[in-house]
């Protein structure tokens, strides 16, 4: 068999297990691990899985630029984001990650719910202007263009000075063994202190997010209090939450 078509049968076992081993591969093909290490890398490079410790996982494709993402899953994110907005109680300190979920659920808040939105997204805060029952707080910080939040230490040290009732938090994977993941490793330092000062942390996953993963780890599943998805999750995924004490909505 070609590589290349060694490559295209390990994407298409992906895509069906949702996760690949090297060592399970490499008895599969009656190749080297070295041989199917490469392949994973190669594959890697093209961005069609991403690697983890001893296999692959599938991508995630909400990884793009925030102007790229608004056409991703569209009608998905608006599901979800009909399912959060009844979250939000009226009085709550209620903190907004950035991203297009995010901006769904901030179209979808009722004109006459009051509450305190924090948020580190220029473009979220822009958007609750609209809401004149709200309170914006912004955090500032170094502007990270592809997601359009800030970070930094600025950023972390106004975080340490909130305790709010929710957090949803926007995450770019959601799977079993990888937990929480996004695609940059000083935005998982914000979502992880932002999560820390939330009594409850609630990921919204449209249906690009699932069962894919990033480089860069949030946290486990049991990071979140609540996973709210558009259908129900498959049943690893599901498992996984039930047994890590996270609600699915």
């Amino acid at each position: 068999m070609l590589a290349s078509q060694r490559k295209q049968q390990i994407l298409q076992i992906l895509n069906a297990e949702k996760q690949v081993q090297s060592g399970e591969l490499s008895l599969r093909f009656s190749v080297s691990e070295d041989s199917i290490r490469r392949d994973l890398r190669e594959l890697a490079a093209e961005g069609l899985l991403q690697r983890v410790h001893g296999g692959a996982l599938p991508v995630s494709a909400a990884i793009a630029p925030l102007e790229t993402r608004k056409n991703v899953q569209s009608g998905s994110k608006q599901a979800v984001a009909q399912k959060a907005v009844k979250l939000i109680q009226p009085g709550q300190v209620v903190i907004f990650d950035g991203g297009t979920t995010t901006h769904e659920l901030v179209r979808l808040l009722p004109a006459n719910l009051p509450f305190t939105a924090v948020t580190h997204s220029p473009t979220i805060a822009v958007a609750l202007v609209d809401f004149p029952l709200v309170e914006v707080i912004l955090i500032g910080g170094i502007l990270f263009r592809h997601s359009v939040v800030t970070m930094g230490a600025a950023t972390l040290e106004s975080i340490n000075r909130i305790n709010a009732d929710l957090f949803f938090m926007g995450v770019t994977g959601i799977h079993p063994t990888a937990g929480l993941t996004t695609g940059h490793y000083e935005e998982a330092c914000v979502k992880r202190s932002l999560a820390a000062r939330a009594a409850e942390t609630v990921v919204m996953a449209s249906q690009e997010k699932l069962n894919s993963a990033s480089p860069f780890a949030i946290g486990d599943l049991k990071l979140a209090s609540a996973i709210i998805a558009e259908h129900p999750l498959d049943n690893d995924l599901q498992a996984a939450c039930q047994n890590q004490g996270v609600a699915v909505i």
